[in-house]
């Protein structure tokens, strides 16, 4: 990930334009055009070999004659051209370019593409490409309209990046009708150099941009594009419109989890697990820029409705339940309130239904109570025209007290001509203005949607308990031996193995051969017993006639194992029959049958599904997707986002089954797919799960070639781990996990208030849950934070000091923190963790280390100096100091 000279793409301060030309309708004259009509202040010079001048100004014949290097270079001429213009631009000193021309995926005479060719003229000079065959780029604070869209863009908080360049187009007419603006209006085209995670970085910093606004097509490079997700959805909002909801054909897939877990349903996790806000389609984009160009925070979920007829607010409602919203319930002392002013047949009630003669006062006074009162987050006004009150009247006297309200307010003006007015004076007045209740309903829903996407983001699980360590060592044996005799399936015994490895409970199984032993190991399992077809060739047994359940006696056994053998000889006469597996019977009536499976998806990686389970778990299509690593708060997650999970919280007389069972074999499923690089497909179908606990009856396993970068989001570095000794005792440095909230708490509130103005510069008595949620929830990608501790007399760990270091996406710089806990301090411990995070980043190839200090913390800075780091005056008029610690050899 990289926002290198990017500046120079979106803050130029000269713009060369290369290709530009008086020809009517061409590219080259519309983007100079642009430029020009947009109100540019810095220089642009038009650069084109059969002029002298074009549209009034002077034009340069080659890059060369230029009076200076351009800071963006916008090229508009054919593909073929552009690796030679990028490699002079180059030699000028310029840093950026936008590449407008299509047709580079073409080869040339060497059979090298030319967008190759284009990258390796631009990487000698760090020169920034975006395109090829894009738009441009507008930013509209700038004056700055380099694209050849047909209208400009208004100056607003709102950045859009999109990967289609008929959108942006569309977007641009419909932003600007509806009084929409942007910060910047991005044009991705095919991605060459400049991808999302590098413009996901740049937003996140950018100060002019308030949310962020993003239509995808794909994904290429999955954990750069997590990453810097996850960091700009911490910052702001940021929403996504994405292509391809429909599924394509069914793949032919060794397992359930492989058909189940669509590329569609990936992205939705993806960007869920962001922080991110997806929309469907590109209405529902044009309202998310209504409704993000004027909403507020939010912190709650509950909806009151104020409306002049009953039907609309009906309307609403219906809407609102069906989307799983919540109706705000109002309290008696607001219904007494509204009682003072309302007529008596008004609904008493959400919706606050104030009758269609209701004069302005009564609107004003009714949204006054609606927004005073504790028992909603926001309100939806809905009004539908009479010819009692002009409806611009009530619009006049009701903006002013929107505008200022501390809550989002929503509005929809029902009708055309007669509302005209008053939908423009909202709309002028910044208000999130709606056609239809169901639309006006549905922008809620994602404000709502969002909300909780955040809240997930910076929720805190709690401690880890006490667990066995997995067999990992077993694990990969196994897997090695599989692989070194050419199988991608485990074998029915390998793979429960594989199970327990990782402490997930799983049936035993016994194998026979042919049906003879199959009822001497009936008999040593004890009946009743399941016997199941033996194949390497068969993944679905059921499908085949390759299961027996409830075999009662010897003979029963005999009998199934006989018969089964036929079947599967007419079914599947191809497959290779190893003999069977028996089981006991599991025993278990009142039992929920679940799946629990692993997929690989081809962008994002592995993804874990649950779901309900059994033969029709296709059929039934009940089944959600999460991205790796998991921990509680996401494997509860997971599970409540399906419907089976209404029933395992239990009815009428079946206990509500153990969820902290289901969430652990969810975690430890994570574990070893994380653990294990070459586990490519994995299925538990059906894990049984009741009040009891779980049970996985059957599992199938496919293995691959080890690929350790394909996991979307770093899990938790364990390789990092180190145990030291420290006066006397055992100290374990290592990564902070988000697990480490509880007792970071309490570290914290160990800390004297004077080393704690010492880290944050200013008095603080506790850590907010965000705070602490940033601490403790960390990207192990861009920032680490090493802890020190030690294990308590009841085993839990108790940390005793912590330093951390943010680099930035480049990797050229990393800032650092570190703080001991008070009485701790001056027993070495600070320095082991300095050690040991200057180790970390000098291994990560960071550039330097820096920091600041107030100047009074001698403690810091005698530290800072023994370490090897620089200290000079901040520069910034203040009482605090600059640190620096050069990594690199040869570094200044």
């Amino acid at each position: 990930m990289s926002i290198r000279n990017l500046s120079f793409l979106f803050e130029p301060k000269s713009v060369a334009v290369v290709g530009a030309s008086e020809r009517p309708h061409s590219v080259g004259a519309t983007v100079l055009r642009n430029m020009l009509q947009a109100g540019f202040k810095g220089a642009v010079y038009p650069v084109n070999p059969r002029h002298t001048q074009v549209q009034g100004l002077p034009c340069y014949r080659d890059l060369d004659d230029l009076p200076q290097a351009p800071d963006l270079a916008v090229i508009c001429t054919p593909a073929a051209t552009v690796p030679a213009i990028v490699a002079s631009l180059v030699r000028l000193g310029t840093r950026a370019a936008i590449v407008i021309s299509a047709g580079l995926d073409a080869r040339d005479a060497d059979g090298v593409a030319l967008s190759q060719r284009m990258l390796d003229a631009a990487r000698p000079g760090l020169l920034r490409i975006l395109g090829p065959n894009c738009v441009g780029l507008l930013v509209p604070g700038l004056g700055l309209n380099a694209s050849f869209a047909h209208v400009g863009a208004l100056p607003g908080k709102i950045a859009f990046v999109s990967q289609s360049g008929a959108l942006v187009t569309a977007v641009l007419d419909r932003a600007r009708s509806s009084g929409v603006g942007f910060s910047r209006f991005i044009s991705m085209g095919d991605s060459a150099d400049v991808d999302f995670g590098d413009v996901l970085d740049y937003l996140a910093r950018d100060a002019s941009t308030r949310a962020i606004l993003m239509y995808v097509e794909d994904v290429r490079q999955a954990r750069k594009f997590m990453s810097a997700a996850r960091s700009a959805a911490r910052s702001k909002p940021v929403m996504v419109i994405k292509a391809g909801r429909s599924p394509e054909a069914a793949k032919a897939a060794a397992s359930h989890t492989g058909a189940l877990a669509g590329a569609d349903m990936v992205y939705d996790a993806a960007i869920r697990r962001a922080g991110m806000l997806r929309v469907d389609t590109t209405e529902d984009l044009f309202d998310a820029v209504e409704t993000l160009a004027h909403a507020k925070p939010q912190y709650g979920e509950r909806l009151a409705i104020l409306t002049n007829g009953g039907g609309p607010g009906v309307m609403a409602t219906d809407a609102l339940i069906a989307a799983s919203g919540k109706l705000a319930q109002l309290s008696e002392p607001s219904l007494q309130q509204l009682d003072a002013f309302l007529p008596p047949t008004w609904s008493r009630a959400n919706p606050v239904d104030i009758i269609g003669d209701a004069p302005v006062e009564r609107y004003r006074q009714a949204l006054q109570v609606l927004l005073g009162c504790s028992d909603a987050d926001a309100v939806l006004f809905i009004h539908a025209p009479t010819a009692i009150v002009a409806s611009a009247d009530i619009a006049r006297e009701l903006a002013p007290l929107i505008r200022n309200a501390g809550r989002n307010v929503l509005a929809c003006w029902l009708g055309g001509d007669a509302v005209r007015e008053a939908r423009e004076l909202f709309t002028q007045a910044g208000i999130a203005t709606f056609d239809t209740p169901e639309e006006a309903v549905q922008a809620f829903m994602r404000i709502v949607q969002y909300r909780r996407n955040q809240d997930l983001l910076m929720q805190v699980p709690p401690a880890l308990s006490a667990q066995r360590a997995p067999g990992r060592a077993a694990a990969r044996e196994l897997i090695q031996a599989a692989l070194k005799e050419g199988r991608t399936m485990l074998s029915d015994v390998e793979a429960r193995q594989l199970l327990d490895a990782y402490h997930i409970p799983v049936v035993k199984t016994r194998l026979a051969s042919d049906p003879e032993e199959a009822m001497q190991q009936a008999r040593a399992i004890g009946f009743p017993v399941a016997l199941k077809i033996l194949s390497p060739d068969i993944s679905h047994k059921s499908d085949v006639g390759g299961v027996a359940l409830d075999l009662e006696d010897e003979a029963a056994v005999q009998a199934a194992a006989s018969a089964m053998l036929r079947r599967v000889q007419a079914v599947r006469p191809d497959a290779r029959r190893a003999g069977f597996t028996l089981q006991p019977m599991a025993r278990r009536p009142q039992a929920h049958e679940l799946i629990v499976g692993v997929s690989t998806d081809p962008v994002f990686g592995p993804v874990i599904l649950f779901g309900q389970g059994g033969v029709a778990v296709e059929v039934l299509s009940d089944s959600a997707v999460e991205l790796p690593p998991l921990n509680r708060i996401l494997a509860r997650e997971l599970v409540n986002r399906t419907r089976v999970s209404r029933l395992l919280q239990g009815y009428r007389n079946r206990p509500a089954a153990d969820f902290d069972a289901i969430c652990d074999v969810l975690m430890r499923v994570s574990a070893l797919v994380t653990d294990l690089d070459e586990v490519i497909e994995l299925d538990i179908n059906p894990l049984l799960a009741d009040q009891h606990g779980v049970i996985a009856l059957d599992v199938r396993v496919r293995i691959g070639a080890a690929n350790p970068q394909r996991l979307a989001i770093r899990p938790y570095p364990d390789e990092l781990e180190q145990a030291i000794e420290w006066r006397g005792q055992t100290v374990l440095l290592r990564p902070i996990r988000p697990e480490d909230g509880e007792e970071h708490v309490r570290f914290f509130k160990s800390l004297d208030p004077e080393d704690v103005r010492f880290r944050v510069f200013t008095r603080m008595s506790e850590l907010l849950p965000l705070q602490l949620a940033r601490l403790t929830q960390i990207d192990y990608d861009r920032e680490m934070a090493f802890i020190a501790t030690r294990r308590r007399a009841d085993g839990s760990d108790e940390t005793l000091g912590v330093v951390r270091a943010i680099a930035d996406p480049d990797n050229e710089k990393a800032e650092f923190a570190v703080i001991v806990r008070s009485d701790m301090k001056g027993h070495g411990l600070g320095r082991l963790l300095m050690e040991r995070i200057i180790d970390y980043c000098r291994q990560r190839g960071t550039g330097e280390i820096i920091g600041e200090a107030l100047a009074y913390n001698r403690g810091l800075i005698r530290l800072a100096l023994s370490l090897g780091f620089e200290v000079k005056a901040s520069g910034h008029g203040d009482d605090t100091v600059s640190l620096r610690l050069p990594l690199k050899p040869g570094a200044p």
